[in-house]
């Protein structure tokens, strides 16, 4: 029976040239963009699944007590690791992970290059497994001056030569010795890198107040590797006590957290866990399985609008003894074979766009043709979309009774009509739901994106301070000779990233600040000249300078959230303190800085002058000459004063791009598969259409005899599809509201939700809408009244 059900849906593919491509083109968008966002989805899922032991890595978590909130952070005090390894039960091993100074310059011969370097416990590589390629891996950080290099970092210095037992100088100052080799990490990993150094080594060359840091200090991610059935309740509740029990006074507290999860869910609240990238994952999947239902609703209403055609077939086959059973099974196979046809054509688009779609993102997800689960998935989408697809068509024709369509079809029941105008309106639905979702994503993307910043970011640069310009006698000379190039209008130094958050303290007292307060702050050290060569503001009082000796001693700057969190009414000339240093006078006030998170308001921070800390120097371009000359000139003048290091310039406003990385992807994906919906619906409402105008032809050839224009017939045939994208609109507006607003959230700067948004999605579906039904209306409304009537 398969077989003869399966030569009749053949016969019927080449028969119905058109509807058979509109069918199969409309099925394969579907499953290619489905395919797309579920392999997108298995990617950001198997992070960090490639190590063994996943299941039993925890990381610890930190909880800040202040404010009556809690603050949560990845980074704990340095002290934990060893004290969780002695003091809690069910730990196998302990480790620290920092990447604080991490792209450090490695030389071999005449190969010089900057490798981002992650600094650990020897335990690191037994809690996280590495393919290793060469030497002994157990032992490959005992020696403080040993490194890993991956793969491709190992081929940079010493091409095909063996890699272990060679020697690197280190920042050109310390050699170090390969002691193993491990293949690149993959892109969806948490820890990437080119090098691994040991924390001792990191604690004599890097950091060596490292050594000294208290329980109070927050310098390092720490991880735990549990015993194999450890009750990690238990071991969890150790934890928490655990700081306490070293320091009474701490408003801190660690927690466990299983690492599988750390990638997804990285936000809290008060200390509760509330999300964090599993919403984009698993919008995105539900994403697939929309796109995927508009694909088969397209498949049910275009299957369906062929009714008179297949009407007689159903009738004669019913007459000659078919059951409704058998002839269901027939459409089933016809929907079978269209999804696997549309699954090839899906599969050979899907190796064609996934390099675009890699690029697109800045992923590396691969087909893994392997992997059983991956053909597993193939097949069921094969399964579910053919029988969600043939589902109704095949209830709905195989319940026709011969002898009335053997007399003549006369047109399907006004409830049939009525489930495939619902199809449509759910189409639409989903599809405009999209749209309005993109376009307000898209606005609130422009909106950080220009939304005043407190600096100017334009002709902004960094340039690490090392090798020679650890000396500051040589950044003076730097300074003044980029000046006098005339490619830099002023620069000044400053301690890390500007763009990434800094160290913090809690330890800042001030007037009438309340014994249980214990605010944090940020902590930054600068130059003379900062606001200027930011761009910032000084809203009360001055700037760091040379006309203030006490500027480099006891002299601070407040930015506005640190002087209202303070709740200072006159911040200038207030003496506070800060443990560990003398009484420091506020000589300042700068406006607040949006260069953290993107969307998060400013933290309160604290800018001191101390020349011991900067790493970075900013360096503000001349606007008036050209950009290219004005960097190459900063780099000529820096690799003259340090011949030995590589310059590398930041743009400060490139990495304030990189921030907007995941609202990019969001935005990116939601165009483009809301794009899809649209296409898809669309093929949708030409079905309906189709069905309709069948349904009609009669009824317009005697209009047109009675003497109906051509506009009337049209507006006659459009009207109730219009009706159709109106009440589709109104189910998609409220939808669209609230995730919009739920995802708006989790901003501290969003903007509010305004009409035309809704509205310019509700004009494009109408266009849309009108543009394709109104093709299939003309032909109707143009056709000959004889061709319809001459058989009556």
């Amino acid at each position: 029976m398969f077989f003869i059900n399966f030569k009749i849906a053949l016969r019927n593919l080449r028969r119905n040239k058109g509807f058979s491509l509109i069918n199969i083109g409309g099925l394969a968008i579907g499953l290619t963009s489905c395919l797309l966002l579920l392999l997108y989805v298995n990617y950001e899922y198997s992070y960090d699944r490639q190590y063994k032991a996943v299941d039993r890595i925890y990381v610890a978590e930190l909880n800040h007590k202040t404010d009556g909130t809690v603050k949560t952070y990845p980074y704990t005090p340095n002290k934990l690791a060893a004290a969780g390894l002695q003091e809690l039960p069910g730990v196998e091993a302990a480790c620290r992970v920092t990447t604080n100074g991490s792209n450090r310059l490695f030389i071999h011969d005449n190969n010089k290059f900057k490798l981002n370097t992650l600094t650990a416990d020897p335990a690191f590589v037994k809690i996280f497994d590495y393919d290793v390629k060469s030497g002994n891996i157990a032992s490959a950080l005992n020696d403080p001056n040993s490194v890993i290099l991956t793969a491709t970092a190992a081929k940079k210095f010493f091409g095909d030569q063996n890699a272990i037992g060679q020697s690197l100088r280190w920042d050109n100052r310390v050699w170090v010795k390969v002691t193993a080799v491990i293949a690149d990490p993959p892109k969806n990993q948490t820890f990437r890198f080119d090098a691994i150094q040991s924390w001792s080594f990191f604690e004599n060359n890097v950091s060596p107040a490292e050594k000294t840091f208290w329980w109070g200090a927050i310098s390092c991610m720490t991880f735990f590797e549990l015993k194999p059935n450890t009750n990690v309740a238990a071991s969890d509740a150790s934890l928490r006590k655990l700081i306490r029990s070293h320091d009474p006074e701490t408003r801190l507290e660690a927690f466990l957290f299983p690492f599988k999860k750390h990638h997804l869910y990285d936000e809290f609240e008060n200390g509760k866990l509330t999300g964090g990238k599993i919403d984009q994952v698993n919008l995105f999947g539900f994403l697939a399985f929309c796109v995927l239902l508009i694909a088969s609703i397209n498949y049910m209403n275009l299957s369906t609008a062929r009714s008179e055609k297949r009407a007689r077939e159903v009738g004669v086959r019913k007459a000659l003894g078919s059951s409704r059973k058998a002839l269901m099974g027939q459409f089933i196979v016809e929907s079978l074979l269209l999804s696997t046809i549309s699954m090839l054509i899906s599969f050979a688009l899907l190796e064609l766009l996934l390099p675009q779609f890699n690029t697109l993102l800045n992923t590396a997800i691969h087909i893994d043709y392997t992997s059983s689960t991956f053909w597993a998935v193939l097949i069921a989408l094969i399964l579910i979309t053919g029988m969600l697809a043939g589902s109704y068509p095949a209830i709905y024709l195989s319940s026709f009774t011969p002898i009335k369509v053997l007399k003549g079809f006369k047109g399907a029941a006004g409830g049939a009509l009525s489930i495939r105008k619902g199809l449509v309106i759910i189409q639409f639905s989903l599809s405009i739901c999209m749209i309005i979702c993109a376009l307000i994503i898209y606005t609130q993307m422009q909106f950080i994106k220009n939304k005043p910043l407190g600096f100017e970011k334009a002709n902004l640069l960094e340039l690490s301070l090392e090798g020679n310009f650890k000396d500051h006698a040589k950044v003076l000379l730097l300074k003044e000779e980029l000046k006098r190039s005339g490619a830099v209008v002023v620069s000044t130094e400053y301690a890390g990233d500007f763009t990434r958050m800094s160290n913090n303290s809690s330890d800042i007292g001030w007037p009438g600040k309340d014994v249980s307060d214990n605010a944090l702050f940020e902590i930054r050290s600068t130059g003379y000249d900062y606001a200027k060569t930011v761009g910032a503001r000084i809203v009360k009082g001055r700037d760091f300078s040379r006309q203030f000796p006490a500027d480099t001693t006891t002299s601070i700057i407040l930015n506005q959230a640190a002087v209202k969190r303070m709740g200072l009414k006159n911040p200038v000339g207030t003496v506070i303190s800060w443990v560990g240093n003398p009484p420091l006078t506020i000589v300042g006030v700068i406006e607040d800085n949006a260069n953290g998170s993107a969307g998060a308001s400013s933290l309160p921070t604290v800018f001191y002058y101390n020349m011991h800390l900067v790493s970075e120097l900013l360096i503000r371009l001349n606007p008036n000459m050209a950009l290219n000359r004005s960097v190459q000139l900063v780099k000529e003048t820096a690799q003259r004063l340090n011949p030995s290091y590589p310059v590398e310039l930041g743009f400060v406003d490139e990495a304030m791009e990189e921030k907007l990385s995941n609202e990019k992807i969001l935005s990116t994906l939601s165009n483009l598969f809301g794009g899809f919906c649209i296409f898809i619906s669309c093929l949708g409402l030409l079905g309906l259409a189709l069905y309709m105008a069948e349904q009609r032809k009669k009824e317009i050839s005697i209009r047109k005899v009675l003497g109906a224009d051509l506009k009337s017939i049209l507006l006659l045939l459009n009207k109730d599809f219009i009706k159709l994208v109106l009440v589709a609109n109104l189910i998609a507006f409220p939808v669209a509201y609230i995730l919009a607003s739920k995802w708006l959230q989790k901003y501290d700067y969003r903007i509010d939700i305004s009409i035309w948004p809704f509205m310019l999605a509700a004009l494009m579906s109408l266009v849309i809408a009108l543009l394709t039904v109104s093709l299939q209306s003309f032909k109707v409304a143009r056709a000959n009244p004889v061709d319809a009537l001459k058989y009556e």
